[in-house]
């Protein structure tokens, strides 16, 4: 059963958001806010955690996308190749935000996502999403959380998100009503950003 804790942006409670890492490091699923929409999250270096992940997305982890939620630029040499001024000085400008960067990955990737040519790197405009990030010392797996609703595409009340996963998720963090526009996604694989999927960020 998931527990559920409140942790509201103003005021994260540190034993908290350390109880949060704790379940990361021993390979647990969370659900956590954004400054979009809820997202399942996980451990990018636990295998068993990523699995999970895929097979709670109906997906095979090696054809996986999961996106990779960091708290600033800092991690991005670890996973992506060199990038030219022009496409930091665009990250930079945008990050954090609404978007999910997709950038050429060099061969450091976690295991999970061995093979994988390209990442989705995403810098939440949220303290939540970064608090955990910078306490776990590297980036979580991120995948948003939709809803079978075909016009609320993506789920918000948590109270409702916590009762649908609560057999599949480990912890639910409550932090009041989500957004249900998800993140803009740009392709900066070629040099020139392409508009994949236009979210809540506007370049």
């Amino acid at each position: 059963m998931a527990k559920i804790l409140k942790i509201y942006p103003e005021n994260p409670q540190e034993h908290l958001l350390d109880e949060v890492v704790k379940t990361l490091k021993k390979g647990g699923l969370i659900i956590y806010p954004s400054d979009t929409v809820y997202a399942l999250g996980c451990n990018i270096f636990d295998l068993k955690a990523m699995e999970k992940l895929a097979q709670l997305k109906k997906v095979k982890l090696e054809k996986s996308r999961f996106s990779i939620i960091c708290n600033d630029l800092s991690h991005l040499s670890d996973f992506t190749k060199p990038i030219d001024n022009s496409v930091f000085r665009l990250l930079k400008n945008h990050i954090p935000g609404s978007f999910t960067f997709i950038l050429e990955a060099n061969k450091n990737l976690p295991l999970a996502y061995k093979g994988h040519k390209t990442i989705g790197i995403r810098v939440p405009d949220h303290p939540i999403p970064k608090l955990i990030v910078e306490k776990l010392g590297h980036p979580i797996a991120s995948t948003s959380i939709k809803d079978e609703d075909e016009i609320i595409e993506y789920s918000t009340d948590p109270e409702l998100i916590a009762e649908k996963y609560k057999h599949l998720a480990d912890l639910v963090i409550d932090s009041g009503y989500g957004d249900n526009i998800a993140s803009t996604i740009v392709d900066l694989t070629s040099g020139e950003p392409e508009i994949i999927r236009q979210g809540k960020g506007i370049l």
